[in-house]
C-alpha cells in the first residue's frame, strides 16, 4: 500500500513576497522609519529599497493596492523565529523539602528561596519528608506545611492543596 507523500511546498499563504517576487503595480509603500511613502509603482519602490540597502516586503497581500514596507527582511526572520521560539513557556518546578522537626529560621530561608523560585515564574512543590516513629506525628508536618503555605500565599497560590503520599506531604503552589 503506497503513502501518500506530505508535499515540499510551503502553502502560498504562508510565504511572504519580497523585492522582484511583489508583481502588482502600483503599490502602498511604508518607509524603514514608518512614515507612509503613499501609492507608488513598484519599480520605483524597489528602487528606494535598494538606495537604503534593504528589501521590499509585502505585509498585507490581501489589502488593493498591496501594503509593502521597506525593511531588512532577514532581521525581520530572525526576529519572528525569536518571538515563535520565546513565545513558550517554560515553567520549571523546584522543591523545597523539609522536615516535621525543622526549626521556625530554616523554614523562613527556605520560604525566601521559594519566593525568588515563585519570582522567576517557576512552580514550587513543596515536601515534607517523615521517618521513622515521626509518621505517628503526621499533625506536626501539617502545621509546617501550614505555615509554609501561609507565609507563601502573597507571592503564589496553591495549585494541589496538601496530600499524603506515604512518607511525604506534598503541595504545589503556582506563581501569582
Amino acid at each position: 500500500m503506497a503513502l501518500a507523500r506530505k508535499s515540499t511546498q510551503q502553502d502560498p499563504r504562508d510565504t511572504i513576497r519580497i523585492n522582484n517576487q511583489i508583481r502588482i503595480s502600483p503599490i502602498r509603500v511604508v518607509s524603514e522609519e514608518g512614515e507612509q511613502l503613499g501609492i507608488i509603482p513598484t519599480e520605483q519602490a524597489l528602487e528606494r529599497a535598494r538606495d537604503a540597502g534593504l528589501d521590499l516586503v509585502e505585509v498585507a497581500p490581501n489589502e488593493r493596492p498591496p501594503v509593502c514596507r521597506i525593511m531588512d527582511y532577514g532581521k525581520y526572520k530572525y526576529d519572528k523565529n525569536k518571538k515563535l521560539h520565546n513565545s513558550h513557556a517554560r515553567t520549571k518546578t523546584k522543591e523545597i523539602r523539609l522536615r516535621p522537626k525543622t526549626g521556625d529560621e530554616d523554614i523562613r530561608t527556605k520560604i525566601r528561596q521559594a519566593e525568588k523560585f515563585l519570582q522567576h515564574k517557576d512552580k514550587v512543590q513543596i515536601s515534607v519528608l517523615f521517618r521513622g516513629r515521626e509518621m505517628a506525628h503526621i499533625e506536626e508536618g501539617r502545621k509546617v506545611m501550614a505555615m509554609v503555605i501561609e507565609l507563601l500565599s502573597e507571592v503564589g497560590k496553591v495549585e494541589t492543596s496538601p496530600q499524603q503520599h506515604g512518607r511525604r506531604m506534598i503541595c504545589m503552589v503556582a506563581p501569582k
